[in-house]
């Protein structure tokens, strides 16, 4: 036995209560190295009197290794657990002295994992809609300008023109609110728009003032019209929080610079000298740029006012959650002052962070619900468009990403192909429509919310941002049927099929999701591959997907 390959961590996504009642425990071994798991548990102060066992499921592997789980169900919230691993002729005990080929059960109290008690508050909770969402990213300045009184003296591109950095084309609130019909029937439950508040670009990464809707996309009541059109359809919208940084012409910072050390704002800001200096650049910013003074979010007046931000918008207009901008750069502080106030407004507004690497320090159930997952996204991008990734090792590496985290977050991830800050999945894959419908078959089958960018349905192209910006093509000539009735369909499967159950595996070169009854099988060859059943067979065309119910031929 790989002895050094086995790990278990209490009160991580090793060991992390689901309820009140439940616990799920997982093992790490090395991979294919261990024939049985098996978990002893018991109440920790009724260690000797009644103890008992499961055998854990071999539920997911990577390339190096597997992953064993359980779900308890604990009356009692005070559990002590080891576990009792078999290989051949070994077999050991594992507790918080490692690896023993005896336990002294006597002595248990000193060395069992423990999950020391289960505290409600403290338990991870699910947003009660995240099963059946399908995101749709919108970048407003490109989707569909509705108000055509309003004044255009700003707009300085032709709607289809190619963008460049720094382009407006007109995209507002009222067009999304004219386009939700579209969007429900694509299938669409929730929409995270990037932001709405006054800002000189078109991106609006650069607030000036938080309480007012920039003028370019609408008025504050614009928006509340949308929250409630929206929410009459059953669409759910969440607004993106630029919390880490502002722009340079936000009113507070104004003040730093013409006053220094005297502004009373001078501690919100992280500033190496007496005051700001624009050229130079003596201050902390968004990447690199001047324009965008980051906020010092541990100051808590900065924290009280940021907090008072997000509370008006979920007052005003009863948005269902936020979308945090550049979240792992922003204090650990803030973020759980953040979720505790929103959450008290609304237990069911989602938080749904920025990060575009293992977040799992921000995802313990203080912080974020979820985050933006890029990680599944380079997977797909490595297995559809780069092809340096097999089947299994695209298996492997899906694996990996949920063990990552508990199976609350694995829930509330947003999952994505693409966003208005990569390149357009279509143009990575060269256009290859086959291999992008797949990729969405996988999206939308994974755990977590599948999120498509605006316009990837009707096949937008685009390289890097700029480019992936591109304008809303309105044309319904222009557009591809195909990948449109694809998401519809998996959108469809998603609400009224999809079990909460995942299992990943290959069969060959295929690469199989299984959801419930569901089963998804995924060809990204170039010949047709058969899918064996128990009692039956069937063939998956070259670069496609299939969808079965279980032990069924017929493909849905």
């Amino acid at each position: 036995m790989n002895r050094a390959a086995v790990y278990h961590m209490p009160g991580s996504q090793y060991s992390f209560a689901y309820g009140e009642q439940e616990l799920r425990i997982r093992l790490r071994t090395a991979k294919d190295d261990v024939e049985q798991v098996t978990l002893i548990y018991a109440v920790k102060y009724e260690w000797l009197q009644e103890r008992k066992t499961v055998v854990m499921q071999k539920s997911f592997s990577d390339a190096l290794f597997d992953y064993y789980t359980a779900a308890l169900y604990v009356p009692d919230p005070r559990i002590g657990y080891v576990f009792y691993l078999k290989s051949g002729q070994e077999a050991y005990y594992y507790s918080e002295e490692g690896l023993t080929v005896d336990y002294d059960h006597e002595k248990s109290y000193y060395n069992f994992f423990q999950y020391p008690y289960i505290n409600s508050i403290d338990v991870h909770r699910p947003v009660d809609w995240c099963d059946r969402a399908v995101f749709y990213q919108i970048f407003i300045d490109r989707f569909c300008m509705g108000n055509t009184h309003k004044d255009t003296a700003y707009i300085d591109r032709r709607w289809g023109q190619i963008p460049d950095p720094k382009g407006f084309y007109g995209g507002d609130l009222q067009g999304i609110i004219q386009k939700l019909g579209y969007l429900q029937g694509l299938g669409v439950t929730a929409i995270y728009l990037t932001p709405v508040f006054r800002s000189p670009s078109n991106h609006k990464y650069d607030t000036i003032d938080y309480y007012t809707v920039d003028a370019m996309f609408g008025s504050n009541e614009d928006l509340r019209r949308l929250m409630q059109e929206a929410h009459g359809r059953g669409i759910r919208v969440i607004l993106d929080a630029v919390f880490n940084h502002c722009s340079m012409y936000c009113p507070q910072f104004q003040d730093v610079i013409e006053q220094g050390k005297n502004s009373r704002y001078f501690d919100w800001f992280i500033i190496h000298g007496e005051r700001p200096d624009v050229q130079r650049c003596n201050y902390e910013c968004f990447a690199a740029c001047n324009y965008m003074p980051k906020w010092n979010t541990n100051n808590v007046q900065v924290q009280d006012y940021l907090l008072n931000v997000a509370l008006y918008w979920m007052r005003e207009c009863g948005i269902d959650g936020w979308r945090l901008d550049v979240a792992d750069e922003v204090s650990h502080d803030f973020w759980r002052r953040f979720r505790k106030e929103v959450k008290r407004i609304s237990p069911q507004a989602i938080l749904i962070g920025e990060s575009w690497h293992d977040a799992n320090a921000w995802l313990r159930g203080d912080e974020f619900d979820g985050i933006m997952n890029y990680s599944f996204t380079k997977a797909c991008i490595d297995f559809f468009a780069k092809g340096t990734r097999t089947a299994q090792s695209f298996c492997g590496r899906l694996s990996e990403l949920l063990m990552r985290n508990t199976d609350q977050v694995d829930q509330m991830m947003l999952n994505l192909l693409d966003s208005h800050d990569t390149e357009r999945f279509l143009t990575l894959v060269g256009e290859d429509r086959a291999k992008l419908r797949c990729a969405l078959a996988v999206l939308f089958f994974f755990p977590g919310m599948p999120c498509i960018c605006y316009g990837t349905e009707i096949g937008m192209v685009g390289e890097y941002e700029p480019d992936s910006r591109r304008t809303f093509d309105w044309n319904e000539e222009h557009w591809d049927r195909e990948l449109q009735e694809t998401v519809r369909k998996l959108a469809k499967l998603r609400k009224e099929k999809m079990g909460s159950g995942v299992k990943l595996y290959t069969q060959g070169d295929l690469f199989v999701i299984e959801r419930g009854d569901l089963r998804l099988a995924v060809n990204n060859t170039g010949q047709a591959l058969r899918l064996q059943g128990e009692t039956w067979y069937t063939i998956v065309a070259a670069r496609s997907f299939a969808v079965f119910e279980r032990d069924r031929e017929e493909m849905i």
